[in-house]
């Protein structure tokens, strides 16, 4: 099993940009972040391949967020601009092992990371 770290959550004020990273110890190939709400389903948000083309965002980040690999940190980024209130939530990697292309299906993922906070207030 992959163990995968994030980080760069925190509190931003409407309109702010974060980015999240999420390093994984161990092979791997595509990574997804998902993101809860408390009370709330997890939901997908934007997963990347292992060639880092063909990647997926939810309807509700288009044009907003941006995810990126750097292979050689063995990291994940997702870059997040125009945040609103709305996209507070704890926010999950997840990676794995064999699966080459994107993909926001969470049964597939058996390695997750701890969860990082991201608070969108004034």
């Amino acid at each position: 099993q992959l163990q995968l770290v994030e980080s760069g959550g925190g509190l931003v004020q409407p309109g702010g940009s974060l980015r999240l990273s999420c390093t994984v110890t161990g092979d791997y190939y595509a990574v997804a972040w998902f993101r809860q709400v408390p009370g709330e389903e997890r939901e997908g948000v934007t997963c990347i391949g292992s060639r880092g083309v063909r990647n997926y965002y939810a309807d509700s980040v288009k044009g907003r967020f941006t995810i990126s690999r750097d292979n050689a940190k063995n990291t994940v980024y997702l870059h997040m601009d125009s945040l609103k209130p709305e996209d507070t939530a704890v926010y999950y990697c997840a990676a794995h092992r064999l699966l080459r292309v994107c993909s926001l299906r969470q049964g597939l993922f058996d390695s997750w990371g701890q969860g990082t906070q991201v608070t969108v207030s004034l």
